[in-house]
């Protein structure tokens, strides 16, 4: 059975339904036809107004017309529907967002004054509607204006209906149960439509006063500041307030904005981009934005309150979006704006970012956190930011004069340049990758041309504010040039090396981006010049050639357009020929090395040594290591150094020089790490170490870890220089590859009790003399293993287990264990490594050799080293290699 509020509210329902229709019919579509002229900017602005308060209005009818079916089922199927099934109480948040809707549209037309507007232009047709709007209205006086009256009747009807709604709830409250899980949905929907009144009630209190706010304005400033959704919160007028230092004539809070009135000037702030914080006395407070600071004094406390409040309040409801219910600073959201807060602002003061976009997160009135900037030209920033200057990771885009063209930068920025490590790419197409300070280029860093511009070209080195100063390396394509060497304010200054695409090799001192002074130059020949060169390197006044045969030419050297090269001197034929590799000398980058306190203490709990090389190859493997940064660093200015034009053959030994340096040099970072490690933790320094201890760990430690960074490009050097030499070797070893096991152990002549014959298994009809690459195979196979591996050590321990095969098949055919003299052990070494045919042996045995750890020399590694050099010699020579073996004079056995 339903309750007689049920009953009540399905008449409330029902009058308040034919109240809006004809609402809608007596004053809303008039109002429409008579809104103002459209083609007036205010005319369209009060003609969407009304249209949008018709929507709202339809919108209430048709959630009525829903809450008053449901009303209807539950009278008449009481039984079977239950009291939740009401829409006023299921969907009671829906009906409430509907009305407040309603409100909005209604509020902000009374703002504009949009009703008085719309009755000016039928006035006649109002005259004659007066009588049934006074009957749709209490208490309506026949005095008052038509726009008033007309405001009145899209508002009281809704006012009392509200009204009602509350009493009805309660009342129907009453008579649910404590327990009954409807009472709930009843209490929250009476909570609901109550404070729905107060937030009627403030809503046209600050229409009103608003209102009455453009009233007092000049047209200029009116225009400036009306918009129909802004509500006036507070006025300095009403509570007299002093601004500091701006000086204001009159503080209007805003419930978006905060407007400074001062004589014609109108400054507006933005509540979501400000801050406030409370003053030392009890009569001022603060306000932050992103370019200006002011300071609010009351004349007394209870003003200074008002204002800090109604500001506070203002600035969070701006945050959230939505106007607080039911009133402002009511809710259950946070009463305190936060500090952290993401908005968009321009700026307008002088400086680096003035017209710029800034749209992220700000912290107490500066950009904080993640955010953009853009410019009007185009420029824009994206990245972080810290106390409101670029700070951290960022993109940035500036635009050049030719169309759709940008620089981009993405690097490392600190207090608002770029500071660290980046790369840029430029709208030349020229990509910069390298370290930066204060925002010019500075540290190492590498400048590339595009491969298609005009003049190509390539820097690898070092920077010192925005030029190319100290160690350095340029690629000039066009020229078919390398320059390795010094540098300063952006050109060639100090000991320097030139390669060409030609060969040639050029050793001097250049000042200004000019050659001065005497250097030295190696042509492809191998020839040697020692003097005074021009730009072209063309040899010019007293000088010497030495020719790869030895003969040398010393005297005064001349030049002419199509004479050629013209000397006067001495020709000596009794000299020794030049040593190519001893020419070229270099200085190194010097590197630093990064600071990471996290890696201190795990540097500190390595130390050890087994503990110490599983460090150092984890470190040296991790680019983000000091250590691995360093190395990786090193290995780019190798590369640029002696790939494509540098891969001169002349440059080799002073490449595997500098590839020593370079482990070195990591260990003298990873001893300065160590100290700086041992200081934090207020632990004594380790001695220094002497020479000889360094070299050890170097070598030992060090090198084998580093090599494999550079192994591509410093054996494709030693590759350059024993290229004639491996030429030989290879047709020596293709000779002897012709030979049969038999036939060619014979020809070394290898004694035939140390042939392994019993190791052969013959086929039907097949001979020994036929038989090929059987014997000895399994040092055959373990000495093609030298080439699997980058380490000389490794490579060393490859060659004496070959030697330790060679004796293991000896030994299983004499039956008993035999150590080989040497007059034994060379044919048959030399039988192996023709079967291993290793390619280019020579490239690797004299890198194994230039490598080495130097505490193996005069040892076993140096011995068969030696020993394997000899082979690779004999091989190369004219076949006579029956005799080889009798220039090994010892025999007795290793």
């Amino acid at each position: 059975m339903c309750s007689p509020e049920e009953a009540a509210l399905l008449r409330l329902e029902e009058v308040f339904s034919e109240t809006l229709t004809r609402i809608n019919s007596l004053v809303l579509q008039p109002l429409l036809t008579a809104a103002p002229d459209p083609s007036d900017s205010w005319g369209r602005e009060c003609l969407r107004l009304l249209q949008q308060l018709q929507n709202s209005s339809q919108q209430l009818c048709k959630v009525t017309e829903e809450s008053l079916q449901s009303l209807r089922e539950r009278l008449h199927h009481p039984d079977s529907t239950g009291l939740e099934s009401l829409l006023l109480l299921h969907s009671a948040d829906r009906v409430l967002q509907v009305h407040m809707e309603y409100i909005d549209s209604y509020t902000s037309c009374v703002a504009v004054q949009a009703f008085q507007k719309a009755a000016k232009r039928r006035s006649e047709y109002w005259r004659s509607q007066w009588k049934e709007l006074r009957q749709l209205l209490s208490g309506m006086s026949s005095e008052g204006s038509v726009g008033t009256a007309l405001g009145q009747a899209l508002r009281q009807p809704l006012t009392h209906h509200v009204q009602q709604y509350v009493l009805l709830l309660l009342r129907l409250g009453d008579t649910v149960g404590e327990r009954d899980p409807t009472r709930e949905l009843v209490v929250h929907a009476a909570t609901l439509f109550g404070n729905l009144q107060s937030f009627m009630r403030q809503a046209l209190d600050q229409a009103l006063a608003t209102q009455a706010l453009w009233h007092t304005l000049s047209s200029r400033l009116r225009d400036v500041l009306c918009t129909p959704a802004r509500r006036l919160l507070q006025d300095s007028q009403d509570s007299p307030v002093t601004v500091t230092p701006l000086r204001a004539e009159r503080a209007l809070l805003f419930d978006d904005a905060l407007v400074l009135l001062q004589g014609n000037n109108v400054h507006t702030f933005d509540l979501k981009l400000m801050w406030v914080e409370p003053g030392q006395d009890g009569c001022t407070f603060h306000l932050l934005t992103p370019e200006e600071a002011f300071s609010f004094c009351s004349k007394d406390p209870e003003g200074q309150v008002a204002w800090q409040w109604k500001v506070t309040q203002a600035v969070c409801q701006a945050l959230r979006g939505k106007k607080d219910f039911p009133v402002l600073g009511a809710g259950p959201e946070p009463s305190e704006p936060p500090t952290c807060r993401c908005g968009a602002y321009t700026f307008y003061a002088e400086g680096r970012f003035c017209q710029a976009t800034y749209e992220g997160e700000w912290y107490w009135g500066r950009p904080h956190g993640k955010g953009t900037l853009k410019w009007p030209d185009g420029q824009n920033h994206v990245g972080d930011f810290c106390q409101g200057l670029e700070h951290g990771f960022g993109i940035r885009l500036v635009p050049q004069a030719s169309e759709d063209k940008f620089d981009c930068y993405k690097c490392h920025w600190r207090e608002g340049s770029m500071c660290g490590y980046g790369i840029c790419e430029y709208s030349t197409n020229e990509v910069y990758k390298g370290y930066f300070q204060e925002g010019l280029r500075h540290g190492f860093g590498v400048l590339e041309s595009a491969p298609q511009a005009p003049q190509p070209c390539k820097y690898t080195g070092h920077w010192e504010r925005g030029q190319r100063s100290g160690y350095g390396i340029e690629e000039d394509s066009d020229r078919g040039e390398r320059y390795i060497g010094m540098w300063q304010a952006d050109q060639r200054h100090g000991p320097g090396v030139m390669v060409t695409q030609a060969g040639v090799c050029y050793q001097g001192t250049f000042q200004a981006d000019k050659i001065v002074g005497p250097g030295i130059l190696l042509s492809d020949d191998d020839s040697l010049y020692e003097g005074t060169f021009t730009r072209g390197l063309t040899l010019l006044g007293k000088g010497k050639v030495t020719f790869p045969n030895g003969i040398t030419l010393e005297g005064s050297f001349s030049t002419g357009a199509g004479r050629g090269l013209h000397t006067q001197g001495v020709l000596d034929t009794a000299a020794l020929p030049p040593d190519p590799s001893s020419t070229c000398k270099r200085t190194h980058p010097e590197d630093c090395v990064g600071r990471m306190e996290d890696i201190l203490e795990e540097l500190l709990q390595h130390r050890e040594p087994e503990a110490l090389q599983q460090y150092l190859r984890k470190a040296l493997s991790n680019s983000l290591h000091p250590l691995g940064k360093l190395l990786q660093t090193l290995m780019l200015t190798f590369q640029a150094t002696y790939t494509g034009i540098g891969a001169n053959k002349h440059l080799q030994g002073l490449a595997q020089e500098e590839v020593k340096q370079h482990a070195r040099e990591l260990w003298a970072a990873y001893r300065g790490l160590l100290q700086v490690a041992l200081e934090r933790k207020g632990q004594a320094p380790e001695e220094e170490e002497d020479a000889e201890t360094r070299d050890l760990q170097v070598h030992g430690l060090v090198l084998p870890l580093v090599l494999p960074s550079f192994y591509s490009e410093l054996f494709t050097l030693y590759l350059l220089l024993h290229e004639r030499e491996d030429s030989l070797y290879s047709q020596g070893i293709a000779n002897l590859s012709l030979f049969p096991d038999t036939k060619l152990l014979e020809f070394l002549d290898v004694q035939k009790h140390l042939w392994p014959l019993k190791d052969l298994t013959l086929t039907t009809n097949q001979r020994y003399s036929l038989v090929r690459d059987k014997c000895f195979l399994s040092a055959t196979e373990c000495l093609q293993k030298m080439i699997t591996t980058v380490d000389p050590r490794e490579k060393l321990e490859v060659l004496e287990r070959t030697y330790g095969e060679i004796e293991a098949t000896v030994s299983r055919v004499l039956g008993q264990e035999h150590k080989l003299p040497m007059d034994d052990l060379l044919p048959l070494l030399i039988y192996v490594v023709s079967r291993a045919r290793i390619q280019h042996l020579g490239a690797e045995i004299h890198l194994i050799r230039d490598m080495m750890d130097p505490m193996h020399t005069g040892g076993l590694y140096d011995f068969l080293l030696t020993a394997l050099e000899s082979c690779y010699e004999h091989i190369q020579k004219d076949m006579k290699l029956h005799r080889l073996y009798g220039c090994w004079n010892s025999k007795e056995p290793w």
